[in-house]
C-alpha cells in the first residue's frame, strides 16, 4: 500500500490529506440510486483505508489516549448488541454500519485534519454540498417536481429522492451551521461575508424541506453559536437574520399556506397532532417497551422492526406515503422509532446508549471548555463555532430522527470535525494562544 501511495502523481500527493473527506462530501451531490451501493459510503471506507496507509507511511501515532477512549466508548455496547441480533448476518451488518458512522469515519477525519486550514476546507465542502442540494430543492419546490406533501409535489428533497426526505434537509442544515460558524469567526472579511451570504441563501431550501426536526435543530444550533461568539457578534447576526426573514417572507412570498401550516403544527404536537406525529409517538412507546423487556443490552442490532408490532398500539399506521420526485407511489414501512436515543435504547440497551451518548457528551464538553480561551486570545474561533454548532445540531436532531439513508455518512464526517476541535484542535489553539501574540499563535496551530 505504501508503494501505491508513492506511485501517485506528484500533484495528487501535494493535496492535503483531508481532501479524501472532501471527496466523500462531494459524492453526496450525485443522484441516489435506490437499492444500490452509495458512492459516498464506498469512498468513506476507502478514506479510512487511506488514513491507515498514511499512518503507516508516516509512522505516526494513530490517536492520543484520550481520543482513543472517547471514540472507542461505543464499541463495547455495539459488540454486545451485535451478539444479541436475530442472526449473525444482521449483527455483522449492523455492527459495520455503526462502526462506520460513529467510530471509523470520525477517527479518520480527526487524523486527516492537520490544521485549521484543513478544517475550514472540509467545513466549506459542507456549505458547497448544501448550496447544490438547496438549489435543486428550491427548483423542485417552484416547479412542483419534489416529493409529495399534502397531495402536491412541493417538498424539496434534492438528489436524495422521495425515499429519503430527510437527506436534503440534513445536508442543507449542516451546511448552514458551518456557514454561520465561519461568518461569526475571525477569518478574513471576504470569507466571513461569503459565509454569511451562503447562510442566508440556505434559509429558503431549509424551509422548503418541510422538516420540522431540522428547523428546530438548526435554530437551536445557530442560537448556541451566536451566544458562544459573544454579544456583539450575536446582535449583528440577529439583525441580519431578521432582515433576511423579512425579505424572504415579504419580498419572495416564502410564507405559503402549506409552510405556515407546517410551522403551526410544531406547537400542535400535543393538542392536535397529525398522523406523522401520532406514528412517531407510537414508535417511541414501542421502543420504550422493548427496552423495558431487555434493559441492559436491548433486542439486538436491527431488531426494532422485528419487535415493533409486539409493542405498538393500533394507532400506528401501515407506513409512510412515498411519491413524487420521479418516484412511483408506494407506502414505506416504519422500521425505526425516528429517535436516535430510543433506537439505541431499544436495540442496544443502557450499555449501548451510555457508550454512544457518553462519547458525544464528552466531545461537547471538551469543545465548549476550549472555546473561551480561543474567543479571548487566539485564532480558530470559526473552527470552534462550527464544531460546537454541528454537535449541538446532531444531538438535537437525534430527538426527532435517527441514522439511515445516503446522508448518514454526513453524520460521521460532522462528528469527525467536532472530534478534531474537542480532542486535538482546541488543545493546540489554547496552547498557541498562551504562547504569545495572535500571529505566533496562528503559526503554532498551523504546525
Amino acid at each position: 500500500m505504501s508503494l501505491a501511495l508513492t506511485a501517485l502523481p506528484r500533484r495528487a500527493r501535494a493535496l492535503p490529506p483531508v481532501t479524501a473527506a472532501v471527496a466523500v462530501v462531494a459524492l453526496l451531490a450525485l443522484p441516489v440510486t435506490p437499492g444500490g451501493a452509495e458512492p459516498a459510503d464506498v469512498v468513506s471506507a476507502l478514506m479510512v483505508l487511506y488514513c491507515l496507509v498514511l499512518l503507516l507511511r508516516e509512522r505516526r501515532r494513530p490517536l492520543s489516549r484520550a481520543a482513543a477512549v472517547v471514540l472507542g466508548l461505543p464499541v463495547v455496547g455495539l459488540a454486545l448488541a451485535a451478539m444479541g441480533a436475530s442472526s449473525a448476518e444482521t449483527g455483522i451488518a449492523g455492527l459495520g454500519r455503526y462502526l462506520q458512522v460513529f467510530v471509523l469515519v470520525p477517527a479518520a477525519v480527526l487524523l486527516l485534519i492537520r490544521g485549521r486550514s484543513a478544517f475550514r476546507l472540509l467545513a466549506w465542502s459542507f456549505v458547497g454540498l448544501a448550496l447544490v442540494q438547496g438549489a435543486i430543492g428550491v427548483y423542485q419546490y417552484l416547479t412542483r417536481t419534489g416529493a409529495s406533501y399534502q397531495g402536491e409535489d412541493v417538498r424539496a428533497v434534492g438528489t436524495f429522492g422521495a425515499q429519503d426526505v430527510m437527506g436534503m434537509a440534513t445536508a442543507v442544515a449542516l451546511g448552514l451551521v458551518c456557514a454561520v460558524g465561519i461568518a461569526l469567526g475571525r477569518s478574513s472579511v471576504r470569507q466571513r461575508a461569503t459565509a454569511a451570504g451562503c447562510a442566508l441563501a440556505l434559509l429558503a431550501p431549509l424551509a422548503f424541506s418541510f422538516s420540522r426536526g431540522a428547523w428546530i435543530a438548526t435554530a437551536l444550533a445557530c442560537a448556541v453559536q451566536l451566544v458562544l461568539a459573544g454579544p456583539r457578534r450575536a446582535l449583528g447576526a440577529a439583525a441580519g437574520i431578521a432582515a433576511a426573514a423579512v425579505v424572504l417572507v415579504g419580498g419572495f412570498g416564502v410564507g405559503t399556506a402549506q409552510l405556515q401550516e407546517r410551522i403551526d403544527s410544531i406547537a400542535q404536537v400535543a393538542d392536535a397532532p397529525d398522523q406523522s406525529v401520532i406514528d412517531r409517538y407510537t414508535l417511541w412507546a414501542s421502543a420504550v417497551g422493548m427496552w423495558r423487556q431487555h434493559p441492559l443490552t436491548g433486542v439486538g442490532l436491527k431488531g426494532f422492526p422485528e419487535y415493533r408490532d409486539g409493542h405498538a398500539t393500533l394507532a400506528l399506521s401501515s407506513g409512510a406515503e412515498v411519491a413524487g420526485a420521479r418516484t412511483t407511489y408506494r407506502r414505506q414501512p416504519l422500521l425505526s422509532p425516528h429517535n436516535m436515543y430510543l433506537l439505541l435504547l431499544s436495540e442496544q440497551g443502557v450499555l449501548g446508549l451510555a457508550g454512544l451518548a457518553g462519547s458525544w457528551l464528552v466531545l461537547l464538553v471538551c469543545g465548549l471548555r476550549r472555546l473561551p480561551g480561543v474567543r479571548r486570545h487566539g485564532p480558530g474561533l470559526d473552527c470552534a463555532l462550527v464544531a460546537c454548532g454541528l454537535l449541538v445540531w446532531l444531538l438535537t436532531d437525534f430527538v426527532y430522527g435517527d441514522i439511515g439513508g445516503p446522508s448518514t455518512v454526513l453524520t460521521g464526517l460532522a462528528l469527525g470535525l467536532a472530534a478534531w476541535w474537542a480532542l486535538a484542535g482546541g488543545r493546540r489553539a489554547a496552547v498557541a494562544a498562551r504562547a504569545g501574540t495572535p500571529q505566533r499563535a496562528g503559526k503554532a496551530v498551523a504546525r
